[in-house]
């Protein structure tokens, strides 16, 4: 006759995202984004703050956002005003504007990072020919949003995406 251990009975392992938001993030606050700018500023991230505002100007995925290539946002050397990108996941094509204070973002990073124009915007730094990952581009958001002062676990990169529009609905009152 087999006897149970008692400490095993009830045993359940612990579901995967218990204690975790789950569902919809919520977009940032204007003020959010002007402290996140602010601390990129001071820190002097380039690169973060490049991906930052074009994250917040496109409107795109993290795995579109990653994958911009210099010529997508800059031709003869200068930063467009608009931007066209065919969409991974619909396979359609977006336009986007993009905004001086975005336009001088991307400057900066690409003057300190000396990127020609069929390379990644965001390459890698593990891995030569490849952009950054779309997991390294969470990482990177939730380094923000913690710099910020903020609960990580409430925002994340599909924050980033519906920052703009949310802005828009309020100043328009929809």
């Amino acid at each position: 006759m087999r006897t149970m251990n008692p400490s095993l009975v009830g045993f359940a392992k612990a579901p995967w995202n218990k204690g975790r938001l789950i569902g919809q993030k919520r977009p940032l606050k204007p003020k959010d984004v002007w402290a996140i700018r602010v601390r990129l500023q001071l820190e002097q991230r380039r690169r973060d703050l490049a991906l930052f505002n074009l994250a917040i100007d496109s409107k795109l995925r993290g795995c579109d956002l990653v994958r911009l290539r210099v010529n997508d946002v800059c031709v003869g050397g200068y930063v467009r005003d608009r931007a066209t990108v065919i969409q991974q996941k619909t396979s359609r094509a977006v336009q986007f504007e993009i905004t001086e204070q975005t336009r001088t973002a991307i400057r900066g990073w690409m003057a300190g990072a000396q990127l020609r124009s069929s390379e990644h915007l965001f390459p890698s730094r593990v891995k030569a020919q490849k952009c950054i990952s779309s997991r390294q581009y969470a990482r990177i958001v939730h380094r923000w949003i913690e710099r910020a002062g903020l609960d990580s676990t409430a925002y994340g990169t599909h924050s980033m995406r519906r920052t703009k529009a949310a802005q828009i609905y309020k100043k328009r009152g929809i």
